[in-house]
């Protein structure tokens, strides 16, 4: 059984349809997948995000106040506190960064996080925000920060 699926600005309102009176292309459909695990066949086309979508993270500057080793983590990590201004307060966080940073690297450097995500738990940690990276050559986190010093609390645009 091949299921298509309509197309929909919001993925969560994708519906199946009939066929059997439209022609695929009349449809607008194009499979595109159908693995092994799967009969679905599913979009041609990613979903764009739009700037609509882009204006919903609050990414804002924060500065590493901060560091602990974090024994308990799966992999290499740090305990993060950061400090994002007097509109959003100070924040915790955990980031994989031993690899390429060592505590005393990242105490009052500046760096970009997400602020406006639901908290979640990584361990005994809390993390309220997500703190941003790149990888490297390797895969290791690289943090994002600005080139120069800008006020914390900064929100991206």
């Amino acid at each position: 059984m091949k299921v298509y699926f309509q197309e929909s600005e919001q993925a969560e309102e994708a519906k199946p349809i009939s066929l059997s009176v439209l022609s695929e292309r009349q449809a607008g459909l194009h499979p595109t997948r159908n693995d092994e695990k799967s009969s679905f066949y599913v979009w041609y086309n990613k979903l764009m995000a739009t700037y609509e979508d882009f204006t919903k993270l609050d990414i804002r500057v924060g500065k590493i106040i901060d560091a602990q080793d974090f024994p308990e983590a799966r992999k290499p990590a740090y305990k993060l506190t950061i400090d994002f201004g007097d509109e959003i307060g100070i924040k915790k966080s955990s980031a994989q960064l031993p690899q390429n940073y060592t505590k005393e690297d990242i105490i009052g450097k500046q760096i970009l996080a997400v602020v406006n995500f639901p908290p979640r738990q990584i361990g005994p940690v809390r993390s309220e925000v997500l703190t941003l990276g790149l990888p490297d050559k390797n895969g290791e986190c690289i943090l994002i920060t600005p080139d120069r010093d800008v006020p914390i609390g900064g929100k991206l645009f």
